[in-house]
């Protein structure tokens, strides 16, 4: 069975302009009848650092879940976050964005590998008390652009340790591009078949003429798990690099229809989620 994430959260966050909340919550609302395994509806995390995200919790209290199956998802950066999104009954899923890339642990969530990892240990006891999973991004694991030391070793080491936590749904991101089919087919095979008991989910920002490779290569080697968002909208404004788009969700389903494989879409409420997406584009906000 293949689960597709719809990342709202990373379609909008670095939109610079302000999108009023309520069209957020006519847009999220629309996306929670398609089907989606999850929706990642927004972020507690430093206003300062990612303004956009700044109405989340009007977002979440302005969702209608009563015509929904799909989970609800939220990014937090820090403890007080974890707090925040625990308090919310709608959630089901926590995200913490951790990276093998010292670089990028810094220029993310502003931590080194101690700090991170002991933060992360406060989540898992929030996740634990208020009975949500956590989701554990692993940033950076195809490739380092920064220079950082990058080995399968290392991705291994970094999982030993998350997957001892309890941690069981663990995505791999390539969000600046540095993947290629081989090593993303390397790392796969490698992982799946050894740590059966965690779901691996694959994370992609890529250009246009990469992206069918790329996704091919992780679905043969048996990821089962990915994340999209509608029209490929937005890109990490935290690398220091060019943001590429996200994985197009109309991309994936035409990969899937090649593969002849079904979804369960409701593709009325997906016009009607890129109807608004367009008509937020129109108003020149995105």
């Amino acid at each position: 069975m293949v689960k597709i994430i719809e990342t709202v959260r990373d379609g909008f966050q670095g939109i610079e302009k302000i999108i009023p909340t309520e069209k957020k919550i006519e847009y999220i609302n629309a996306l929670l009848k398609v089907g989606f395994d999850a929706v990642d509806v927004g972020s507690f995390v430093s206003e300062k650092a990612i303004p956009q995200m700044a109405d989340t919790e009007e977002v979440i209290k302005g969702l209608d879940l009563t015509e929904t199956k799909s989970k609800l998802m939220v990014l937090v950066g820090n403890a007080k976050g974890a707090e925040k999104a625990a308090g919310f009954d709608a959630i089901s899923q926590i995200i913490y964005p951790f990276s093998v890339s010292p670089t990028f642990l810094q220029k993310n969530i502003n931590a080194d590998f101690e700090m991170a990892e002991k933060t992360m240990d406060k989540i898992i006891e929030i996740c634990e008390k208020s009975g949500k999973e956590l989701v554990v991004y692993l940033a950076m694991g195809f490739g380092n652009p920064y220079g950082d030391p990058w080995s399968l070793e290392i991705i291994e080491e970094w999982l030993e340790k998350l997957i001892s936590k309890g941690i069981k749904t663990i995505p791999i991101s390539d969000i600046t591009g540095e993947s290629n089919p081989q090593i993303i087919r390397k790392i796969y095979e490698f992982l799946i078949p050894k740590y059966l008991g965690v779901e691996f989910g694959f994370h992609l920002h890529a250009r246009e003429e990469d992206w069918y490779d790329k996704l091919n290569a992780a679905y043969i080697a048996g990821c089962r798990r990915f994340d999209t968002v509608l029209n490929g909208l937005g890109g990490c404004p935290m690398t220091g690099y060019e943001m590429l788009s996200n994985l197009n969700t109309y991309d994936f389903i035409s990969f899937l229809q090649k593969k002849t494989i079904k979804t369960e879409f409701n593709f009325h409420a997906l016009l009607e989620a890129r109807v608004i997406q367009k008509q937020i584009k129109l108003a020149h906000l995105i």
